[in-house]
């Protein structure tokens, strides 16, 4: 049995350093080749990173939401044959990671548990290897087999097989006291419970609830936290609303998608938007530019490339339709298609999540009345996109029903005065009030 040294790859080309947002194993865990040991994220892209060998896992190099450089040790694997860490063997591998981690944070009862004939109270000469944040938090080795309930969110420590047959037999393992090392949750243990007629604490009525979770900002979430509270220290927001009667562009829209190839998407109301941005920038081109604060200068893009906020399991990400001013109302739904399918998946690159020149935000069916949006930094514009709802309106003679939805835009204060940001908007307001001309040529 040797070691095998796995190191953080190179994930990119000019990517120094990445940040782990994700182990998909633990100490102790058996990996086969290929399977994901890990997940990594640049920018706004995560990277999953496979294992070359089987093996079982020996030590993790990195915790949660640290960000560690390409080619530093990440993770080693005890294997059959010839590995490829250095010489000297487990003891030696281990005694320098503890010379590199002398503040491991494993607990002495967690340490003495794992070591035999040291008691739980007496500080332990063992060496301090890394394991897993939820193994550090583990509860201590129970003595006796009395089911209690553990603590809210208490995880009870057990092996698959354990957690198995506990599952098929309907019995919450939280109940189960554990005998085993760390208070690991045994076959035995198992056995006891049923014979004792899986009896549980109950509570006499409703519980009181004390447990504090923390939760670490990591990832994709503190990316977006980073740039949220940048975007506001820096930038003088200026938020105008309009109302929009977007009538005829919805019967517009469904008599395309009626009529529609096969081969097309079902049309949303973004592609319209981002068409009659389009037509409006070429009036006002100083709204789809970017502000270098530092050097205080505006690069005022030929190109529309316009960012389309998109939520995901892991957060949000803006997806980027470039040069939109050069592709018509189809090209721009099924790239949005395309885009808004990668983000969900994970899978959109650095270069389909960056280069932004004015963005779209919208929440759709939940979009509310009105919303206050953040501009996409260093941008100097957002467009936001709230609900479509029938309301009366006043014809001059009667109230009539009417769809009419409010567009929430957000604008640099710096660079855009408030008249040229009412002009802009109203401009959008108008192509989509009479879609027909969206597609008349200037």
């Amino acid at each position: 049995m040797s070691e095998h040294l796995i190191k953080m790859p190179d994930v990119g080309e000019g990517i120094a350093e990445a940040e782990l947002v994700e182990w998909h194993v633990k100490v102790g865990d058996l990996v086969r080749e290929d399977m994901v040991l890990a997940a990594v994220m640049t920018d706004k892209a995560t990277v999953e990173i496979p294992s070359p060998v089987d093996g079982e896992v020996a030590w993790l190099g990195a915790e949660i939401g640290e960000v560690v450089a390409i080619g530093s040790p990440l993770i080693r694997l005890n294997v059959e044959g010839k590995g490829t860490a250095s010489s000297g063997g487990k003891a030696g591998a281990r005694a320098a990671e503890e010379q590199a981690q002398p503040d491991a944070g494993v607990t002495d009862a967690v340490v003495a548990a794992k070591t035999p004939g040291v008691a739980p109270d007496q500080p332990s000469n063992s060496v301090a290897r890394h394991v897993p944040q939820d193994v550090r938090r583990g509860p201590e080795p129970r003595l006796h087999a009395a089911p209690v309930m553990r603590a809210e969110g208490e995880r009870p420590i057990a092996s698959p097989a354990v957690r198995l047959r506990a599952r098929e037999a309907g019995i919450d393992l939280r109940q189960v006291s554990g005998t085993g090392p760390a208070g690991r949750i045994t076959h035995e243990d198992l056995d006891a419970f049923i014979a004792h007629g899986r009896q549980a604490a109950k509570a006499p009525g409703p519980a009181q609830k004390t447990s504090v979770e923390q939760i670490k900002v990591v990832g994709l979430r503190r990316k977006i936290a980073e740039k949220m509270a940048i975007s506001k220290s820096r930038i003088p927001h200026i938020t105008y609303v309009e109302e929009v009667d977007v009538t005829a562009l919805e019967d517009l829209r469904a008599a395309l998608n009626a009529s529609k190839r096969a081969d097309r998407p079902k049309l949303t109301l973004l592609p319209f938007v981002m068409q009659a941005m389009v037509k409006a920038i070429a009036e006002y081109p100083h709204l789809n530019a970017i502000y270098d604060d530092d050097a205080g200068v505006i690069h005022q893009h030929g190109g529309v490339h316009i960012g389309i906020a998109t939520q995901t399991n892991a957060g949000l990400v803006v997806p980027v339709v470039q040069h939109a001013e050069g592709r018509d109302l189809w090209g721009c739904a099924i790239e949005l298609n395309r885009l808004a399918e990668a983000a969900k998946a994970g899978t959109a690159t650095r270069e389909e999540l960056s280069g932004s020149t004015i963005t779209i935000t919208s929440l759709g069916a939940m979009g509310g009345i009105v919303t206050t949006p953040v501009i996409n930094y260093p941008e100097v514009a957002i467009i936001g996109v709230n609900k479509i709802m029938v309301r009366p309106v006043w014809d001059g003679a009667t109230f009539i029903p009417r769809k009419m939805m409010n567009l929430s835009s957000s604008f640099d204060h710096r660079v855009i005065d408030g008249w040229d940001a009412a002009v802009f908007v109203q401009r959008i307001k108008t192509l989509l009030e009479a879609p027909a001309m969206i597609f008349v040529e200037a």
